[in-house]
């Protein structure tokens, strides 16, 4: 049933809603990308709460001219128009009063989001309400979904793309430097508010799959996840849309094939276990990345305490250190270094000695940074360096 779904196979409505949802995710991690790298995450969930009072407001005035009111073209105008307001209202409390960005956000997303939950408790009692289905926009549906939408989701998605295509320096700079951005002549509140109106335009396009509660997760998911996988602005940007595409993708078929389980959440929960695959297992940035590199760094340094102590003559008492080193070829199972050992030991006391010079001499200040006790002194000092570092100290002692 599932491969039927994610291979198009379960009919025309369900190819529609896959389609369209993977295009809103492709629109919504390109532009969540440029969101998150100017730490702004939080303003998309202002916007997307204040789109819900513009639903209502644009649902009872289509009644109110003789229309059934579930024209999603006039939906989607009014809860854009709202989000704009809300927009403009942050951005207002949060420059001309002395609250802060997040206050304004919270103070916003409140009052848009109650004023919203009141008009559709009122259209709930209007005849017409009441076979609205306005509470999908909460949530996403897609089960009405179609052909009209699906061309509005695109033609909106491929809008995106191409503001952010044609955007993506001065994006890309007002992210990482704001400073320079103006100073090459970039003004950055209206890079602020060209960013914040493709937020608002996949925002408000988003309704109808994902849900004005979850919309955010959608915008915001991808661009972290994508951060695990590389450092390059550019690549986060595709490797977003990538994720945002395959997350909406994969949630819309798997909704399909459970009809009593809301698209948005299930488009949602795809996207956190990408992120949750990408925090465990990617290569620099993951938590297995991470806990192999600190064990390697730990077997290091047992390697080089114990060379160190074989070099002095001392026992070696620690069991990990004395597996290592057995492992490794430097010493017999009785303890008794080999040859290579022996070699090993007394290199890594001649680098402790030349370090230890190097981070007393002022003239060394630069390189005795680079000290961990591991990083050898031949990668850090030229030969020259170490010829002269070498005439300070007489040769070092061999092994007892």
């Amino acid at each position: 049933m599932l491969a039927d779904a994610l291979l198009l196979q379960l009919g025309y409505n369900a190819t529609l809603v896959a389609l369209g949802a993977g295009l809103l995710g492709i629109a919504s991690g390109v532009a969540g990308t440029f969101l998150f790298l100017r730490k702004r995450a939080l303003v998309s969930d202002a916007i997307s709460h204040a789109t819900l009072p513009g639903v209502g407001l644009a649902f009872v005035v289509m009644v109110a001219m003789g229309g059934e009111g579930r024209s999603l073209f006039g939906l989607l105008l009014g809860a854009g128009v709202s989000a704009a307001l809300g927009l403009l209202c942050v951005q207002w409390l949060s420059r001309r009063t002395r609250l802060g960005e997040d206050a304004a956000i919270g103070a916003v997303l409140s009052v848009f989001f109650g004023f919203g939950v009141v008009m559709l408790t009122v259209i709930q009692t209007m005849n017409a309400g009441r076979q609205a289905g306005l509470e999908g926009f909460l949530l996403g549906s897609t089960a009405g979904m179609l052909r009209g939408d699906a061309i509005l989701l695109a033609v909106s998605a491929a809008a995106v793309l191409a503001l952010v295509m044609i955007l993506r320096r001065p994006l890309a700079l007002a992210a990482f430097d704001p400073g320079y951005a103006e100073a090459t002549g970039w003004s950055l509140p209206r890079i602020d508010l060209a960013m914040m109106g493709i937020v608002l335009v996949v925002t408000v396009v988003g309704l109808k799959v994902v849900g004005l509660i979850l919309i955010v997760a959608l915008l915001i998911i991808p661009a972290v996840t994508a951060r695990f996988w590389t450092e390059r602005a550019d690549h986060v940007v595709i490797i977003a849309g990538g994720v945002g595409g395959l997350s909406g993708y994969v949630g819309a078929a798997v909704s399909a094939t459970a009809p009593a389980l809301p698209t948005g959440p299930i488009v949602v929960l795809v996207g956190f276990g990408i992120f949750l695959f990408s925090l465990l297992f990617s290569p620099r940035r993951g938590v297995l990345a991470s806990v192999l590199t600190h064990l390697r760094y730990q077997r290091r340094v047992h390697v080089r305490q114990g060379l160190l102590a074989l070099a002095q003559g001392q026992p070696i008492y620690e069991a990990l250190t004395r597996r290592l080193l057995a492992r490794s070829g430097l010493i017999l199972p009785d303890g008794v270094p080999t040859s290579e050992g022996q070699a090993a030991a007394s290199k890594a006391l001649l680098d402790e000695t030349r370090w230890a010079i190097v981070r007393g001499d002022q003239a060394y200040a630069l390189a005795a940074t680079r000290y961990d006790g591991l990083t050898p002194i031949e990668t850090v000092l030229t030969r020259d360096q170490l010829l002269e570092v070498d005439g300070k100290i007489t040769a070092p002692r061999g092994l007892v």
